[in-house]
C-alpha cells in the first residue's frame, strides 16, 4: 500500500503541485492560507507524518519565497500532547550519549568521542569541560556523568568512559571544576572495571542516590553468563562510597572479593540508563533487551533480574519481573534509553504529572510516561529522532538529548507547559 494513500484518498484536499493552487494576486497570503488549511486537514488524516507533510509544504514556501533552503522547525520539533510547547536548547554535538544538569542550571553533555561540553544560558561553549582519551569503538566512549552531592562546595563532576588501554576498560573518575573547566591535573581514578573483551554493552549511567553513594549502571559486555557471577562487575549495578571505597552495608559485602564487593544488584543485561527518584530515592533501571523485551526494573539491594535466565516479566521467584515491559519492535522500538522521574522543586506540568516516570526509545523516536502508583502508561511525545537521555530541571521543564547518528546534529531540547 502506497503509504500516502490516506492522502489520496481525501479528493477535497489539493496538491500544492496542482494547477490553480498558487493562482492569486495576493501569493504570500493565499500560500500562508493553504499552508494552514493542508497542515490542519493533514493532522487529521490516518497515519499522519508530521516531518513528511513538514518537508512538502516548506518546499512550497521555498518555492514562491516565503522561506529559504534549509530544514523545517517542524522536522526538528517533537510532538506533543496540547498545552506543551519545546524548543531547542543547544545543538551541533557530535554523537552524545549522556547529560545532566548541574545544581546551576548548566548541562553538561558527553559526547562518544570523549569531549565533556558545557551549555551555559543556553550556548554551547566552544572549550569543552575536559577532553578525554577513551576508546569509542562500537559502544564505548565518553557514556555517563554525574555531579556530587556537594558539587556547590567541593567542584566535584564524576564520569564513566572506555579507557584507551590494552586491553580497554571502563573506568570512572573524578574532576574538580573551575568554573566551565576541568582544573588540570585534577583527575582522581575512583573504579576501573574489568578488562572488556567484547565492544558492546557497556552500560554508563551514573547516579547519586539518595544515599549519597555513586551507583554505576554496567552492561554485560554481550556476555550473559557475566550477570549472574559475584565474580566479575559486568551485568550489574554497582555502589560505591563518592571516594572509590565500597560501603560495608552493600548485599554481597561478605560473600564478594575485592572490588566486586560494590555489586548492589545483578541480572542486568545492558542498563543505558537509570534514574533516581527526588525524595523517595527509588531507583528506576532500564535494560535493553536482545530481542523479546525492553524492561523497566526497580532497583533493590540483592535484587537479581534475570538476565540470561530471563527476559521481561517472570514469575520465576529466584528474579525479580519488572515494574513495566514493552515488546522490542512495537511502537518502532528497539532499546530503552532514556528515563527519569517526574518530582522537580517546582512543578511545571499538571499535578497528574507529578510522580510518573518518563521514558524514551531510541528507534521509536518517542517518549512515553508510565505511573508507578497504578502501572498504567500512556503516549507523551512522538518524532524524536534517536533519543538517548532525558532529565527534569529545577524549573519543571523536560529536557531531551537527541543523539541523530554519526554526524554533528546532536541537540538538547526544552519541553515545557504553556497551558491549554
Amino acid at each position: 500500500m502506497n503509504r500516502n494513500s490516506h492522502l489520496e484518498s481525501k479528493p477535497s484536499r489539493r496538491s500544492f503541485l496542482q494547477p490553480g493552487f498558487w493562482s492569486a494576486v495576493d501569493v504570500p497570503t493565499v500560500v500562508r492560507r493553504r499552508i494552514a488549511a493542508v497542515r490542519k486537514h493533514a493532522q487529521t488524516a490516518p497515519g499522519y507524518r508530521p516531518c513528511v507533510v513538514a518537508r512538502l509544504l516548506f518546499l512550497a514556501q521555498i518555492a514562491v519565497g516565503l522561506a529559504t533552503i534549509g530544514r523545517p522547525e517542524s522536522c526538528e520539533a517533537a510532538t506533543l500532547p496540547v498545552g506543551f510547547a519545546e524548543t531547542q536548547v543547544a545543538s551541533g554535538l557530535l554523537q552524545p550519549t549522556a547529560m545532566s544538569i548541574a545544581p546551576d542550571g548548566r548541562i553538561f553533555v558527553c559526547q562518544q568521542g570523549g569531549r565533556l561540553r558545557v551549555i551555559k544560558n543556553g550556548v554551547l561553549l566552544p572549550k569543552p569541560f575536559v577532553t578525554l582519551a577513551v576508546n569509542a569503538v562500537d559502544e564505548g566512549g565518553l557514556l555517563g556523568v554525574a555531579f556530587d552531592p556537594n558539587f556547590t562546595s567541593n567542584r566535584f563532576v564524576y564520569v564513566y568512559y572506555t579507557a584507551n588501554t590494552a586491553p580497554p576498560h571502563n573506568r570512572v573518575s573524578r574532576f574538580t571544576a573551575q568554573g566551565d573547566l576541568a582544573v588540570p591535573g585534577s583527575q582522581r581514578v575512583i573504579l576501573d572495571l574489568n578488562n572488556l573483551t567484547n565492544s558492546r554493552h557497556y552500560g554508563g549511567a551514573i547516579h547519586f542516590g539518595r544515599d549519597g553513594k555513586l551507583y554505576i549502571a554496567v552492561g554485560d559486555n554481550d556476555v550473559g553468563t557475566n550477570a549472574q557471577t559475584l565474580s566479575n562487575l559486568f551485568g550489574k549495578l554497582l555502589r560505591i562510597n563518592s571516594n572509590g571505597t565500597i560501603p560495608s552495608n552493600n548485599p554481597f559485602f561478605s560473600t564478594a572479593l575485592g572490588k566486586n564487593r560494590s555489586i548492589w544488584a545483578l541480572g542486568l543485561r545492558n542498563p543505558f540508563t537509570f534514574a533516581v527518584q527526588p525524595g523517595s530515592g527509588r531507583i528506576f533501571l532500564n535494560d535493553v533487551g536482545q530481542s523479546n523485551w525492553e524492561e523497566i526494573d526497580d532497583g533493590h539491594s540483592g535484587a537479581n533480574y534475570g538476565w540470561p535466565e530471563t527476559e521481561g516479566p517472570t514469575s520465576d521467584p529466584r528474579f525479580v519481573s519488572p515494574v513495566h515491559a514493552y515488546r522490542t519492535g512495537s511502537l518502532g522500538s528497539c532499546a530503552i534509553t532514556g528515563g527519569t522521574f517526574y518530582n522537580p522543586p517546582i512543578r511545571m506540568f499538571p499535578a497528574g504529572y507529578v510522580g510518573t516516570y518518563f521514558f524514551a526509545d531510541y528507534c521509536g523516536g518517542w517518549i512515553r510516561r508510565y505511573s508507578p502508583s497504578t502501572g498504567q502508561v500512556r503516549g507523551f511525545a512522538t518524532v524524536i529522532v534517536q533519543p538517548v537521555d532525558l532529565d527534569v530541571a529545577t524549573d519543571g521543564s523536560l529536557y531531551y538529548l537527541r543523539r541523530e547518528g554519526a554526524t554533528a546534529r546532536g541537540a538538547i531540547r526544552r519541553i515545557r507547559y504553556v497551558g491549554q
